[in-house]
């Protein structure tokens, strides 16, 4: 498979330190109007689950698609810090002891294990509050009819049919393997869902068609199966160093994926094949698709 250029490897650079820097801003000690106080306990927690690094993939491809189709880069930005700030909550949430378990996130202690339990789980209570105070806040330079568009596609996306549906049947999952058509329909909710509104929201935000809407939500599905399968992969293949947090949980929880279900070789011809069908997708698009082809790319061919 053809590997991501340098220049998508440098807006992508670029994009993470302009959304780590937003958040910080976003994410400040200072009021906004109604708020009362930001507890500084709280607040330091917050910081610790998502000032944490990572590669803002989900922001970037809000910020790409959005910019493959015409839309403004500051309002894209915002939304892209919104979609980021339900992502690190359900990074902190999916640590704790009741769910995935895990001591280490991005090479450092999980917030849970950095501060406690009930500060984890409010910092992820104000991270995905937060989410729609920033796509409805007035400094994100969007029409209204864009903001509920967003809102509504956001929360379908992350809630109970959603991500944190995905997140239940991830958890039932061991206890009754599912078979491979339910191992894809968790995991399109789990890992998609945020994925695909990644990519729809850019054309929401450039104020697309209901093709290119479309057309954009496909491929963010696409690469959500992708992104799934190569992270299935690399809890087989990758050490935790590399990884920045612990490998092998899945088999040691008995929990159905496909590269279990399917072995290693077919998961990875199938993640070639999934790749090269999220780049095929944006062909009509011509060198506009660019950027947004190698994200592909680099979904299937990622380290960590």
């Amino acid at each position: 498979m053809t590997r991501p250029t340098d220049v998508f490897e440098q807006r992508l650079t670029n994009c993470a330190s302009a959304t780590e820097a937003l958040l910080a801003a976003l994410l400040s000690d200072t009021c906004q109007p109604d708020e009362t106080i930001r507890p500084a306990n709280l607040m330091a927690a917050i910081r610790h689950g998502a000032l944490n690094g990572g590669k803002r993939l989900r922001p970037f491809l809000v910020m790409e698609s959005a910019v493959m189709l015409g839309g403004q880069g500051e309002a894209a930005a915002r939304v892209g810090a919104a979609l980021e700030c339900i992502h690190c909550y359900s990074l902190i949430h999916d640590d704790l002891p009741a769910m995935d378990d895990d001591d280490m996130r991005r090479g450092q202690p999980t917030v849970h294990k950095a501060f406690d339990e009930a500060s984890a789980i409010l910092a992820g209570d104000s991270l995905l509050t937060y989410a729609f105070d920033i796509i409805a806040a007035p400094e994100t330079d969007l029409s209204d009819r864009q903001k509920t568009e967003l809102v509504l596609a956001l929360a379908r996306s992350a809630g109970l049919g959603g991500m944190a549906g995905g997140q239940a049947l991830d958890l039932a999952a061991e206890i009754t393997p599912p078979d491979e058509a339910g191992i894809v329909t968790l995991q399109a909710m789990k890992t998609g869902a945020l994925l695909r509104f990644a990519c729809e929201a850019g054309a929401v935000v450039a104020g697309a068609g209901a093709a290119d809407r479309q057309q954009l939500r496909h491929f963010g599905e696409t690469i959500g199966l992708a992104f799934q399968l190569a992270d299935d992969l690399l809890d087989v293949k990758a050490d935790a160093q590399t990884m920045g947090k612990a490998t092998g949980k899945d088999a040691a929880r008995g929990k159905g994926t496909l590269v279990s279900l399917k072995g290693i070789t077919w998961a990875e011809e199938r993640l070639d094949a999934i790749a090269e069908e999220a780049v095929g997708l944006l062909s009509p698009y011509g060198e506009r698709a660019t950027i947004l082809q190698d994200a592909a790319r680099f979904i299937a061919n990622r380290k960590n």
